[in-house]
């Protein structure tokens, strides 16, 4: 599809996820990893102090997993590659798409946000005209990177109707967490229903975060980015009294929000809310369904794009090194004192490979068994799509998949496993064979 006259203007006017391009990117090569471009594939090694994979991790409950999903195996590299696969169109006629998910249930429906503050249907490859959830009264997207912003559905949605959102708040635009209770078969929810569960203050209308994932622990993780302007003027991000420019894990199983006992700050030394730190924008993380392993896709400032990985069990209470580093780059001083920053395993520099990273999902479909164990992430910018994969969690193997021509908002899987990508104008799209 030809690319729209909006992206040709991205660096005039950025729409929700770019990064602030404030200054002209340098040239100058990351030390130790190796730059993505779209003519080559890289081998990456990733930083010693990144663990490797563990085999304690549980199977994300929502996922439905095949026999051939479950067995480990190398990717053909000849075998990642765009011209031996189609992007299909699901759906169009959507008002800017954040997210495309599932949710768990059997119904074979997706369920796609609108940022202006609605949630869609698509059942059948159908899309419902009446909205889902519709939050346009409650929901601000006064700023480009503000709105309706995440969606995850309860581990156990088919018994408890249970639904999670993430918005940016007419209120002063704070960000907000909140619970939906529903008929989990009908296709439209109560807005009545809503449980505000946490509030955030955030003074500027961008770097707003808002994915949400349920953990394969049966934890709620949110990611909320470091309050915006540029830089993180108020060193936020390594502020442990600050919940922004933070992932955090709550356990909403209860009627109410409560700690999770183990969260790294439970008993002190910052908000007990607080899983990781250290983070710019964390638009949009996953966890492979599989392993259950985080993957991390970071919004940078000026110059660089990253990727981050934490092998499952190894996460809690890790320092993600902004502001002190864009990607393996000094960046600022700090004046809180916190634990040593880990580096990505990936990072590319604003240009031709693009200017915002979009975070995307490890392949655990049954579909297309060439991509099993492959991560991909793409950006927004610019419309390419990678691919990465590695053996241990340490050593990654880093490839251009192909240029999707998308304003590429996110991706997302439905419940078996498959991979979506989102055209921010919008348009759903799904990864299938030729």
């Amino acid at each position: 599809m030809p690319r729209f006259d909006l992206r040709l203007l991205l660096a005039a006017l950025p729409l929700a996820l770019t990064a602030c391009l404030t200054a002209t990117p340098s040239a100058t090569p990351a030390p130790t990893l190796a730059q993505v471009t779209a003519a080559a594939t890289a081998a990456v090694s990733a930083p010693t102090s990144t663990a490797a994979r563990t085999d304690t991790a549980l199977p994300d409950p929502t996922a439905t997993l095949t026999l051939e999903a479950t067995i480990p195996s190398t990717p053909d590299a000849a075998e990642v590659m765009l011209e031996r696969y189609a992007i299909q169109e699901v759906v169009s006629g959507l008002e800017r798409p954040v997210v495309v998910t599932h949710a768990g249930d059997g119904s074979l429906r997706l369920f796609v946000v609108e940022q202006p503050g609605r949630i869609r249907v698509v059942r059948a490859g159908r899309l419902l005209e009446e909205p889902y959830l519709d939050l346009t009264d409650r929901v601000t997207d006064d700023s480009n990177e503000q709105g309706l912003l995440g969606l995850a559905f309860s581990p156990t949605f088919a018994e408890d109707g249970r639904l999670y959102v993430y918005y940016t708040a007419e209120d002063e635009g704070k960000n907000t967490i909140a619970r939906f209770t529903t008929d989990p078969a009908a296709d439209v929810a109560d807005p009545e229903t809503e449980q505000i569960l946490l509030e955030v203050d955030d003074p500027y209308g961008n770097h707003n975060g808002g994915m949400l994932a349920f953990g394969p622990d049966g934890y709620l993780y949110a990611g909320l980015g470091d309050g915006g302007a540029g830089g993180d003027p108020e060193d936020r991000a390594q502020d442990l009294d600050s919940l922004l420019g933070k992932i955090v894990r709550l356990d909403v199983s209860g009627d109410a929000l409560s700690i999770p006992p183990d969260n790294p700050f439970a008993s002190g030394g910052g908000r007990p809310e607080i899983w990781i730190y250290g983070l710019r924008n964390p638009w949009r993380f996953s966890f492979d369904r599989l392993t259950g392993d985080l993957y991390i896709g970071d919004v940078g400032q000026n110059e660089i794009e990253e990727i981050d990985y934490l092998a499952a069990g190894e996460a809690a209470g890790r320092n993600l090194g902004w502001r002190i580093f864009e990607g393996t780059q000094p960046y600022a001083d700090t004046r809180h004192a916190g634990a040593d920053p880990l580096p990505p395993i990936l990072e590319y520099r604003h240009g031709a490979d693009g200017c915002s990273v979009t975070g995307g999902y490890v392949y655990r479909g049954s579909d297309l068994p060439a991509l099993l164990g492959v991560y991909f992430y793409g950006d927004y910018c610019s419309g390419n799509i990678w691919t990465a994969w590695s053996d241990d969690g340490v050593t990654w193997t880093n490839q251009l998949f192909g240029d999707s021509e998308l304003s590429l908002s996110s991706l997302g899987e439905d419940q078996a496993g498959e991979l979506y990508f989102i055209d921010h104008t919008g348009i759903i799209y799904k990864l299938v064979a030729r």
